[in-house]
């Protein structure tokens, strides 16, 4: 089982020597799934545990308030991916000021080597630690030698791909899901709570969940886009449907906010308001349009329809 801790102080006194990989790991992308990999094999080879380390918030939030990048997954999905790789322990460490300012030497000691008695760490190749950013993976293999452990560098490449989370964002900024799931290794979701909108969906026959985001998260371009929709609450458990999900300010009706919205195909008996639910991106199918009448809008609906039914079968 998967021990989850929130904050070193959580990590239990007698916890050995482990195997450790450390990162943002935003996304959780396929380069970071290979470093996660690697890890977890080398624990095994080694007979020892391995420990993933990441932070909440991000980094750049802290040292550079403003500057936060979109999210590709929120904490709780981030660290739901990444027990799914096989860990023995995800570790959350709350990123402060105080943690920034660590020199690296004292970040070392304090993170890897007291708490969570590091024999090995695996890091991306572009990792950078303690005040800013003076720590590389070759300073991390001086301190190594220093502290009793050995470090190596990986490259986010995945099938000679190098994947970033970066590049990533730039997929979805220009509705590229596919690009994006292909990089990631599965279609991008956003999560939300589902709020009343203005209810037009359902006046027009295609009823649709209105997802209220975190801030920051990673949304596609606008356009309509064949997905899925998914929850999993005790009034739908494992609830998985083929949606047409559509991003944008509804410009036909002169809509100013952005909005995420999910009809799940052929389904208008859905009591959705108040769940926590996702959408995961498949294709982008149009962009979003403005249409002269709303009987030109529904029929489009309908094609949209059409199509996404046939992406998602």
């Amino acid at each position: 089982m998967v021990r989850r801790w929130n904050g070193l102080d959580e990590v239990p006194a007698e916890w050995g020597r482990s195997v450790i990989t450390i990162g943002v790991f935003d996304g959780v992308h396929r380069g970071h799934q290979r470093i996660v990999g690697t890890a977890v094999e080398e624990a095994r080879r080694r007979g020892l545990r391995s420990v993933v380390i990441t932070f909440d918030p991000h980094p750049d939030e802290v040292v550079r308030p403003g500057t936060h990048p979109p999210l590709l997954a929120g904490t709780g999905r981030r660290i739901e991916l990444l027990e799914g790789l096989g860990a023995d322990a995800v570790v959350v460490v709350p990123f402060t000021l105080e943690l920034s300012k660590m020199a690296p030497d004292d970040f070392v000691q304090s993170v890897l080597v007291d708490r969570l008695h590091a024999a090995h760490v695996i890091v991306g190749e572009d990792f950078r630690f303690g005040h800013k950013a003076k720590g590389d993976v070759a300073l991390l293999r001086e301190l190594g030698d220093k502290y009793d452990f050995t470090a190596e560098g990986m490259p986010l490449v995945a099938n000679d791909d190098t994947i970033s989370s970066t590049y990533i964002r730039g997929r979805l900024e220009a509705g590229e899901v596919e690009a994006a799931a292909r990089a990631l290794g599965r279609p991008h979701r956003v999560e939300g709570v589902v709020v009343r909108g203005h209810q037009r969906g359902r006046a027009l026959g295609f009823p649709t969940a209105n997802l209220e985001t975190p801030p920051q998260s990673a949304i596609p371009a606008d356009g309509v886009y064949a997905g899925w929709l998914v929850c999993d609450s005790d009034r739908y458990p494992d609830f998985r449907w083929p949606a047409a999900i559509s991003i944008g300010t509804n410009p036909t009706f002169e809509g100013v906010e952005r909005t995420v919205e999910a009809y799940a195909l052929d389904r208008d008996d859905l009591d959705l308001y108040g769940e926590h639910m996702a959408v995961d991106f498949t294709a982008r199918t149009r962009d979003t349009l403005k249409f002269d009448s709303v009987e030109a809008l529904v029929d489009q609906m309908h094609r949209d329809v059409d199509k996404i039914r046939e992406i998602t079968s």
